[in-house]
C-alpha cells in the first residue's frame, strides 16, 4: 500500500487573504518577526495499488487543485 500526499498552495502572485489574516493575528499576539504567511491544503490518499504518476497528476490537476490560481506538489510515500 502506498500513501500519496498532495500539497496545494496558491500561486505566489495570487493574494492570500487567509494568510494575511493569520499574519495580522500573529502580529497582534506579539510575533512581529514573521514576514509572511501562505495558507494551503494537504490531501492524503491511501492507495491499494502501486501509484501511477499520470493518474495522480490527473487527480491533482482536475479535482484537488484549481490550476489557474494554485500550484500542487505530489509526494509518494511507500510503506
Amino acid at each position: 500500500m502506498a500513501r500519496v500526499v498532495v500539497d496545494v498552495m496558491l500561486k505566489p502572485e495570487i493574494l492570500d487573504p487567509q494568510g494575511q489574516a493569520v499574519l495580522g493575528a500573529l502580529s497582534r499576539l506579539g510575533h512581529s518577526d514573521i514576514a509572511s504567511v501562505r495558507q494551503g491544503k494537504r490531501f492524503e490518499l491511501e492507495l491499494t495499488a502501486a501509484p501511477d504518476a499520470a493518474t495522480l497528476d490527473e487527480i491533482a490537476s482536475t479535482l484537488l487543485a484549481n490550476t489557474v490560481i494554485e500550484d500542487y506538489a505530489i509526494h509518494v510515500e511507500e510503506s
